[in-house]
Formats: C-alpha cells, sequence, structure tokens
C-alpha cells in the first residue's frame, strides 16, 4: 500500500488491517511510518512498513525486496494510492514541477505495477488496485496537470487489466470524488505559491476548493471500495465513489465541450474572450500595401 501514512492511505490500511489483512504500509517519512504504527497498535491493529518513495525507482525496487522477505516471495495485492496535486495554470507550472507530479502520481505507479507482476504470476494470480480520480475524467483548469496524471493512469490502468489477465491478476481502477483529506489543503498551498494577481482564476479557484473542503465528507467509502476490490471474486475494472463523482463523470461525458466549456469559464471566473484594449493601448501595425505583382494576403518571404 503506497501513500500510507495520510488522506486515504491512512484509512485503507487501518480498514484492511482490522479486517485482517497483512497489511505493508509504504511511507516516505520514516517518522510518519513509526506514528502510524503506534497508532495502529493503540487500536489493536498490526501494520508493517517499509520506506517508499514512489518517485525514486531505487527506492521502489528496494521497498519490494523488502516486501518479497517479509511474505516468501512478494506482495499478493498492490494497492497504488500514493499521489500529490500540482494546482495552478498551465502557463505558471514548470517543468520541474510537472515532471514531479508525473513520477508520483503515474510513473512510479506504473514502476510498481512492473516490478509486482513476476511474483504475482508465479504465484498464480494477485491483485493490482491504482487509485485515481474523478478529475481523470473531469479535467478542471487551474488543475490541469492533476487531471492529466490521473487520467494517465487510468488509461494506463485500462490497459494493464488486458495485458495482465492471463497472469490470473486482477486489476481495478478507484475513482473517488473529493473526500476529507490534505489534498485540497495541499493544492491551495500550490494556488497560493503560483498565484498571478493578473489571472482572476487564482482567487476563484482558491474559494471553490476552500468551500468543497469544507463540505466534503470523510474517506471511509474509498477504504470500503479497495476492500471489494481485493475480495471480491470478479472485481469491477471500475469504481467511482462519491456522490460529486458519480453525478459529474457522467455529466461532463454527456454534455458537448462548448457547455462544460462555458460553465469551467462561469465557476472559476477565467474570461472567455480578450479583454478589451486599453484606451493608450497603441493601434496594431497593419499589414504594408502588397508590391505590384503580388498577390494580397500572401507574406512576402525574406532571408
Amino acid at each position: 500500500m503506497t501513500g500510507a501514512t495520510g488522506g486515504f492511505g491512512r484509512v485503507i490500511v487501518f480498514r484492511l488491517a482490522g479486517a485482517g489483512w497483512d497489511v505493508i504500509a509504504g511511507a516516505r517519512d520514516t517518522a510518519k511510518a513509526r506514528s502510524l504504527v503506534a497508532d495502529a497498535a493503540e487500536a489493536g491493529l498490526a501494520l508493517r512498513t517499509v520506506q517508499l518513495d514512489v518517485a525514486c525507482e531505487a527506492s521502489c525496487r528496494q521497498a519490494l525486496q523488502e516486501c518479497a522477505e517479509m511474505t516468501g516471495g512478494g506482495p499478493w495485492a498492490l494497492v497504488n494510492n500514493a499521489g500529490i496535486p500540482q494546482a495552478g495554470a498551465v502557463a505558471d507550472v514548470d517543468d520541474e514541477q510537472a515532471r514531479h507530479l508525473l513520477e508520483v502520481n503515474l510513473l512510479g505507479p506504473a514502476r510498481l505495477c512492473r516490478l509486482v507482476l513476476p511474483a504475482m504470476a508465479a504465484r498464480g494470480g494477485g491483485r493490482i488496485v491504482n487509485i485515481s480520480s474523478g478529475l481523470g475524467r473531469v479535467p478542471w483548469p487551474m488543475g490541469a496537470w492533476y487531471s492529466a496524471g490521473k487520467h494517465a493512469l487510468s488509461a494506463l490502468t485500462h490497459c494493464l487489466r488486458v495485458e495482465a489477465a492471463h497472469l490470473g491478476v486482477r486489476v481495478s481502477l478507484v475513482e473517488p470524488g473529493a473526500f476529507s483529506t490534505p489534498m485540497l489543503s495541499r493544492a491551495l498551498t500550490d494556488l497560493d505559491t503560483l498565484r498571478d494577481p493578473a489571472n482572476p482564476g487564482y482567487d476563484n479557484t482558491t474559494r471553490l476548493f476552500t468551500a468543497v473542503d469544507r463540505r466534503v465528507p470523510v474517506p471511509e467509502p474509498v477504504a470500503r471500495t479497495v476492500e471489494a476490490c481485493l475480495t471480491a471474486r470478479r472485481p469491477r475494472p471500475r469504481y467511482v465513489v462519491g456522490r460529486d463523482a458519480r453525478f459529474l463523470i457522467p455529466l461532463h461525458t454527456l454534455l458537448p465541450l462548448t457547455l462544460t466549456d462555458r460553465l469551467k469559464h462561469t465557476i472559476t471566473g477565467l474570461p472567455r474572450t480578450p479583454a478589451p484594449p486599453h484606451p493608450c493601448t497603441p493601434a496594431p501595425a497593419t499589414s504594408p500595401e502588397p508590391e505590384p505583382g503580388e498577390r494580397p494576403g500572401r507574406v512576402k518571404e525574406t532571408a
């Protein structure tokens, strides 16, 4: 289980441990891992942990080697939960920030899937659960990179499900809506860091995320869904969790893009048309008159 120390991860590992699963919790921060184990012990639950940074290939390999030693061959199931937001306009998110998001939200899960498959195949089966997001199918302005990473993870999961079927490995995708986790507060920090006073989308999106964060439900439904992915004889290929996701995903699919674009402009405050020129702004230069023999509208080539 990746990303086990907070958000969905913490709730999921507690539920699975309470149901009798042998849970190995992956955690990037060793102090948070110790705290997780202590909290589980207070609740009468047993957890084991491995240090795991999903964005680092060496860390992934080391963590799975430790899991293999703990389990006598490797985990029967992998739950890819670790993820980060990266809110902000596409024009304001730099390459390094985008690359880090893709490492955590896409390449890390893909790497772990690749690394666990041989042992699962040798055992004759296993389960993989990738936790995406409703925003992977409802791309949202001011959060394009998060939507892009989750959309890509969804596509990868659908392909892996077909590719791994003959190995006896069942692959499921979980697409939660908004729940009470630190993800929204981290997205608010991103917005504050990248804020461009000239872009009204920052202020409106901050107000939207703040309002949503006050009203979101607790994440137990996501934990129940992950447990269903692991226990069902025939787990479904995809689970959409949360009333908002179950409403918005089909709505976004059915409505024309012109209408969903208009709705997104309204909610985010992003303008649909260019602002009128300032009175003091000089008029744009007009095209020169065509020379004799030159066809109008054609740009004259120069060296």
